[in-house]
């Protein structure tokens, strides 16, 4: 079985065409190359071979460029849309200002760390 990688040197983490791809879980992995045409799938397998070295994503990437060389073309979507792993970015500043704040509060009759337990007084 041939490697599909040619003799290409290994790219930079910068060059890869997935952003984050080391940090993609094999599930989000396998429908991000899906998108990728020949060239970039075999990009990212030379990287993963040569660093990552994990067997089922060299195993699904040579099966999908098997797939390419046979015909099949690039899914619709982009590699860099949002990926569900990660949280979205907040999108404003934090509604909490000293006007909202509700009040102070007393620590509770137990203590808190930097305000120990006082016996309470019987009665």
């Amino acid at each position: 079985m041939s490697d599909n990688t040619g003799s290409r040197a290994t790219p930079d983490h910068a060059d890869l065409p997935l952003p984050d791809y080391d940090h993609l879980p094999l599930g989000s992995l396998q429908h991000r190359v899906r998108t990728l045409a020949q060239e970039d799938l075999a990009q990212l397998l030379s990287y993963e071979e040569a660093h990552g070295q994990r067997l089922p994503v060299i195993e699904m990437m040579r099966a999908r460029l098997r797939e390419l060389e046979n015909g099949a073309e690039p899914s619709g979507g982009s590699p860099l849309a949002p990926a569900p792993e990660h949280a979205p970015p907040p999108t404003g500043g934090s509604p909490v200002s000293p006007e909202t704040t509700g009040p102070p509060m007393n620590p509770p009759s137990h203590g808190a760390p930097e305000n120990p337990a006082q016996p309470r007084p019987t009665g």
